[in-house]
C-alpha cells in the first residue's frame, strides 16, 4: 500500500503555530531600529541591504542554536536561568560571524572540553512574533558526557539563582515550554533514527524524515500527499547488518567479544551492510569475516533472515549464513581486527545463554536447527521462526 507515492499531488503544509494556551518559547527578538545611513548609495550593495536591515518586517532571521545535552544514562540538560524564568534548553544567538556550531561551542563553554558540538538533529524556522523577527533555530547533540563530567555541569551551567536538572527526555519535554518541547521531542526522535528533523514553529513537517507521527504519515501517504521526494525522506527506514555461524568440529559456535557497548557480551562474526557502496549483504558477510577475525572464507547458504523493531527506531533485518566447520588448523589462524575485538571463543549450545543477549541466541539456535535439519533460509522475528513451517520448528 505504500511502495510509492502519488507524484501528482503536493503535499500539505501543517499549520506551524505552538500548541494552544501556551506561549512560544523565549521573548522575540526585536529586529533592528533606525534609518539608513546616507552613505548606503554610495556603497555596493550586499545580502543584508537586499533584506532591509533597517525594516523589522524585511529583517533576516535571528539564527539561535540549541543543544540537546546528554549524559551517559541518556537524560537531557534543561537549564531555569532564574526562578522566575522557564525552562530552556543550552543554546545562544548566534553573533556576528559564527556560524550556529561556533556560536553554540561558546555558550556551552562552563561544560567543559567534553561538551563538543555533534551531529545536526533539527532544524525549526519561527514565524516572527510582532514586532520582532522570525528565527532559524538549529539543534545539535551534545554528549554523551560521562558521569563525572555531567555531575561538575550542574553547578557551573548557569549564573545565580539559575538551576541545572538532567530530566528524562520525556520529564524534559513535559517540563519545557511547548515549543521547545517539540523541539526536543523531534531532536530525539532525529537521534533515535539516525536522521534529521524538519520543524517550522516546533511541528514536524510532511517531509521531515524524523519527528512525525507515524499516524499522520500513514494517512498523508494513503490520501495522496506526498511528492516523491517528501515519500522517501518520511518513509521509514531500517539497518541491515550480515553475520555468518562458524561451528568446530565438536558444534560449538564461534564468537567474537567486542571492545564496544555492553561488557561481556558476545556476538557472531559480521557486521553492517554498506549499502551505499552497492555491497550485497553476503558481500558485506565476507568482508566483515575478512576484516573482524582475518579469514578469507565465502560463506555459505543463507540460513535465515531476523527482522527485529523497537518503536521509535529503525527496524534492524539481519541475514545469517552458514560458514561451515572450522578445523583446528583454520581456528588457529584467527586474527582479530585490533580496538574493535577483544577475544574469541567457541561456545557449546548450552552454554549461550551466558555469553549471548536473548534475541540473538534465539537466532544462533534457529540457525543451528536448520544446519541440522538442512532446511531454510528461515524466516525470524526477533529470533522466533515465522509463518507455519517455521514455527513447526520452534521448541520455545
Amino acid at each position: 500500500m505504500h511502495d510509492r507515492p502519488s507524484p501528482a499531488a503536493p503535499a500539505p503544509s501543517p499549520p506551524g503555530a505552538p500548541p494552544a494556551g501556551r506561549p512560544a518559547s523565549g521573548p522575540p527578538a526585536s529586529g533592528p531600529a533606525g534609518t539608513a545611513p546616507a552613505s548606503r548609495a554610495a556603497r555596493p550593495r550586499g545580502a543584508a541591504d537586499e533584506v532591509g536591515a533597517g525594516d523589522p518586517a524585511r529583517s533576516a532571521p535571528l539564527v539561535t542554536a540549541s543543544a540537546v545535552v546528554l549524559d551517559s544514562l541518556g537524560r537531557v540538560l534543561v537549564l531555569t536561568p532564574s526562578p522566575h524564568d522557564r525552562p530552556e534548553l543550552p543554546g545562544a544567538a548566534v553573533r556576528g560571524t559564527e556560524t550556529p556550531e561556533a556560536g553554540l561551542a561558546r555558550a556551552l563553554g562552563a561544560l567543559g572540553p567534553a561538551a563538543v558540538v555533534g551531529r545536526l538533529l533539527a532544524v525549526d524556522s519561527c514565524p516572527p512574533g510582532p514586532p520582532g523577527r522570525s528565527r532559524v533555530v538549529h539543534v545539535h547533540l551534545v554528549g554523551p558526557l560521562a558521569q563525572d563530567r555531567a555531575a561538575a555541569a550542574l553547578p557551573r551551567s548557569g549564573g545565580r539563582g539559575a538551576a541545572a536538572h538532567w530530566l528524562t527526555p520525556d520529564e524534559a519535554v513535559r517540563r519545557l515550554p511547548d515549543r521547545v518541547g517539540a523541539r526536543l521531542s523531534a531532536a530525539v526522535a532525529a537521534l533515535r533514527t539516525g536522521s534529521l528533523a524538519h520543524l517550522v514553529d516546533g511541528v514536524p513537517q510532511p517531509g521531515s524524515p524524523a519527528g512525525l507521527d507515524p499516524a499522520v504519515r500513514v494517512a498523508l501517504e494513503n490520501a495522496g500527499g506526498y511528492d516523491e521526494a517528501a515519500h522517501r525522506a518520511a518513509r521509514p527506514k531500517a539497518l541491515t547488518a550480515a553475520n555468518v555461524l562458524f561451528t568446530d568440529r565438536a558444534g560449538g559456535v564461534l564468537l567474537v567479544r567486542p571492545g564496544y557497548g555492553e561488557p561481556g557480551r558476545w556476538l557472531l562474526p559480521g557486521g553492517g551492510v554498506d549499502s551505499d557502496l552497492g555491497e550485497t549483504p553476503r558481500a558485506a558477510a565476507a568482508r566483515e569475516v575478512r576484516e573482524e577475525i582475518g579469514l578469507d572464507l565465502e560463506p555459505g547458504r543463507l540460513l535465515a533472515v531476523n527482522w527485529a523493531h523497537r518503536p521509535g527506531f529503525p527496524a534492524r533485518i539481519r541475514f545469517l549464513y552458514d560458514g561451515g566447520v572450522l578445523g583446528p588448523d583454520v581456528l588457529a589462524r584467527i586474527r582479530l581486527r585490533p580496538v574493535e575485538l577483544l577475544d574469541w571463543r567457541t561456545a557449546q549450545r548450552g552454554d549461550l545463554r551466558g555469553l549471548v543477549k536473548p534475541k540473538l541466541r534465539r537466532q544462533i539456535k534457529a540457525c543451528l536447527r536448520a544446519l541440522a535439519s538442512g532446511s531454510g533460509p528461515l524466516e525470524l522475528h526477533e529470533g522466533r521462526p515465522v509463518g507455519r513451517a517455521g514455527a513447526a520448528h520452534d521448541p520455545s
